[in-house]
């Protein structure tokens, strides 16, 4: 059987790079196309090694697993260690559905071309196979982790926000809202919308009392917290151009199941309403602030 260098690197090129793809869709990491072409790169290198050298150092479990220490470092560059092992978990998930489905499209295509060499799957068959294994694969995965993320119960929802304005601080129930995409336009923070009545030991009442008039351009004294306002306009069910009023906080920090996760420059939004009769939770966050 003739093996050609080119067709292993560029097939490894793709799948390494669908799979890092995939990695960051899943976990909303702002991806670098360059640095996620670069680490698949990497692992395209290291399987043409592979045929090449037949040497046992190149199978070895150790070395592998620094491979994909590596490719998800250069891939995504994690801030901290917690990070770092959220995208290798994801990437080796992703990886085995992946290789399952393409192996699966293989053998149902053409079994009798499939072989196996130095603990190496070799075959003879068309590259739109890896590709459209690839693909399926994506929507699998994809599809998969959205379904779990839509699953939440509500005891696994609610958790607590640290709200901190001025070195004065506040821990407030809130609640993991999936709908909740609300940002502030020009800085892109994530908006925590909190009820009016929880944030009277953090905001003057010159301002809290008067939500509506600032949004409408009036002139209220509100002093230093001139500088802290933000205008942010949303869409809700019965609402299609509406303005919520909010604030720049100094920082903000989630506690959900046993980890803090922080918010720089995190934007409160004033809700003029109650947001639970029954004060289980007095604020809203959306998914993406849990991934500071």
């Amino acid at each position: 059987m003739t093996i050609y260098i080119d067709i292993i690197f560029l097939e490894n090129l793709f799948m390494n790079f669908i799979i890092l793809f995939a990695t960051g869709i899943i976990l909303k990491s702002q991806k670098q196309i360059l640095r996620v072409f670069l680490s698949s790169t990497i692992g395209a290198i290291y399987a043409i090694l592979m045929y090449i050298y037949e040497l046992e150092v190149y199978s070895n479990i150790f070395l592998k697993i620094m491979l994909s220490i590596t490719m998800v470092e250069i891939a995504f560059n994690p801030k901290n260690i917690k990070s770092f092992m959220k995208f290798l978990t994801i990437f080796y998930l992703t990886s085995f559905t992946f290789g399952g489905v393409a192996f699966a499209f293989i053998y149902f295509i053409s079994p009798k071309n499939i072989l196996f060499n130095n603990g190496k799957l070799i075959g003879i068959y068309p590259i739109k196979t890896i590709l459209f294994g690839g693909i399926v694969g994506f929507i699998i995965i994809t599809i998969s982790f959205r379904s779990i993320k839509k699953k939440f119960t509500k005891e696994d929802i609610i958790c607590s926000i640290k709200i901190i304005i001025n070195n004065m601080e506040k821990n407030i129930n809130c609640i993991i809202d999936t709908g909740n995409f609300l940002k502030e336009p020009i800085s892109k923070a994530p908006v925590v919308v909190v009820n009016r009545d929880s944030l009277r030991e953090l905001i003057p009442n010159t301002i809290l009392n008067n939500v509506k008039e600032i949004i409408n351009g009036e002139d209220i004294q509100i002093g230093e917290f001139s500088e802290r306002i933000r205008i942010i306009p949303f869409t809700s069910l019965g609402k299609a151009n509406g303005l919520l009023l909010g604030i720049k906080a100094d920082s903000a920090k989630i506690y959900y199941q046993d980890n803090e996760i922080s918010i720089e420059n995190a934007i409160i939004g004033i809700y003029l309403g109650v947001l639970n009769k029954q004060n289980k939770y007095e604020a809203l966050i959306g998914l993406e602030a849990l991934e500071g």
